[in-house]
């Protein structure tokens, strides 16, 4: 498919199955080669990482664990706006190696709140992985350890992202067609 049309919006064909399955083989092999005869637990991040996810550690070599969260955003009564809470996380990570594992890295605030709760955990390193990454909307310090893909600030979706909940289960990345 070229195009697809989602709530009434058009987007087009962007990044193909084999681009991603490349991207994802590359951070693969960098993860399996910077962490040889190491333990990692990898924590995927909810609802969008679930294909990179499976994706990536089909192809780790490590011994390693897999967890799942989700963040959770909603308003706070305090006027600091949205708190977000990690559901999920009942394994003990402390002294543990995580590696955190993203669909997409764009302002960086649920990264910038997972790294702290990480770190709060007591992990003894904590690093990113991600399969898509927009350098022009990234406002944090945290560096991204693993990119498959940087991309401009366009709109996304497939491959694990959704557009108002719909557009996850397609196989290749699309992007928003502007007129």
């Amino acid at each position: 498919m070229q195009e697809v049309t989602i709530h009434n919006a058009v987007f087009e064909s962007y990044i193909s199955e084999n681009e991603i399955n490349n991207a994802v083989s590359a951070v693969a092999n960098k993860i399996n080669e910077q962490y040889k005869e190491q333990d990692v637990v990898f924590i995927a991040v909810l609802n969008g990482s679930f294909m990179f996810c499976a994706d990536l550690l089909k192809k780790i070599n490590l011994k390693c664990e897999v967890s799942f969260v989700k963040m959770k955003s909603y308003e706070g009564t305090e006027t600091t706006g949205k708190i977000n809470e990690l559901i999920g996380l009942s394994e003990d990570l402390r002294g543990k190696a995580v590696i955190l594992v993203e669909d997409i890295v764009d302002t960086g605030n649920t990264l910038e709140r997972l790294s702290e709760i990480l770190i709060s955990k007591g992990v003894k390193s904590a690093q990113i992985a991600t399969l898509l990454y927009k350098p022009e909307a990234y406002k944090k310090k945290i560096p991204i350890d693993y990119v498959g893909i940087e991309i401009p600030n366009e709109f996304v979706l497939g491959y694990g992202l959704d557009y108002d909940g719909l557009g996850r289960n397609l196989s290749k990345i699309y992007k928003l067609k502007h007129h």
